[in-house]
């Protein structure tokens, strides 16, 4: 039993390994399709940015005012929007933001394409001449790579303005106060590290979807399945990618 469960693993690896370097060489291929890049750009983006703007408004929000009675304890309130703008640029606004992506992104690369898969659409562009892999899979792909990253700034501003309006509520901070006070304590070294790993979550988040839905089963009931096994494997990446660039980030940056 435990070697047939290493097998069907090993075998699922392979067949992962299989897809990653069908996607690198089409990358490369002449007629990349713009149009379809720039449909899913606009899909994953746009119609995304008002969960993640919602998303990292909370974040900073909550984080304020979970922070300033403690901060207040210590007298260190000055603090709090320092505090909290490297807290979300670093760590907090990426992994958040990353896992919403997750399960709006990928569950939804998963379904589409598993609905294609069933209904043999994918079959019929390979019949065609058609390439499936570079019109559905490196469009989707490495619109994500893009999409994700800049989601995740524009949460961050957003988080570090929530900040700023819970702030607000028993005070009265202006504004270019308290975005001087926050960006002060935000470094290069902060940012970049972040963004970086971002690029990775995108990435991560794209390819699960579309390795799920375009390697799923027949029939209606594996549609389900690959958005469902999209989210929990993009998820569970998101959090592994993380956990190795904090490390490789304390190597290298704060060494």
């Amino acid at each position: 039993m435990l070697r047939k469960a290493w097998n069907k693993q090993a075998e699922e690896i392979g067949n992962q390994v299989f897809f990653i370097s069908r996607f690198s060489h089409n990358v490369f291929r002449k007629g990349f399709e713009w149009n379809e890049f720039l449909r899913q750009c606009y899909i994953i983006g746009y119609r995304s940015f008002p969960l993640v703007a919602i998303t990292g408004f909370i974040l900073g929000f909550v984080m304020t005012l979970q922070s300033e009675p403690t901060m207040k304890d210590f007298g260190a309130l000055s603090f709090v929007p320092g505090m909290v703008a490297v807290s979300i640029i670093r760590e907090i606004g990426p992994v958040i933001i990353s896992l919403i992506c997750a399960g709006k992104i990928a569950s939804s690369i998963g379904a589409e394409l598993g609905s294609m898969k069933v209904a043999e659409q994918i079959d019929a562009m390979e019949v065609s001449g058609a390439n499936p892999i570079q019109f559905l899979v490196v469009t989707r792909i490495l619109a994500c790579i893009i999409m994700v990253p800049l989601l995740t700034l524009m949460a961050d501003g957003l988080a570090i303005f929530g900040g700023y309006v819970a702030s607000n509520i028993g005070g009265n901070l202006s504004l270019s106060l308290y975005f001087n006070k926050a960006f002060s304590a935000v470094g290069f070294s902060d940012l970049l590290p972040a963004f970086i790993k971002t690029i990775f979550f995108g990435f991560a988040i794209g390819f699960v979807g579309c390795y799920r839905g375009y390697n799923s089963n027949r029939g209606a009931a594996s549609v389900g399945l690959a958005a469902n096994s999209a989210v929990v494997n993009a998820s569970l990446w998101v959090i592994v990618i993380d956990a190795i660039a904090v490390q490789l980030t304390n190597i290298i940056v704060y060494t």
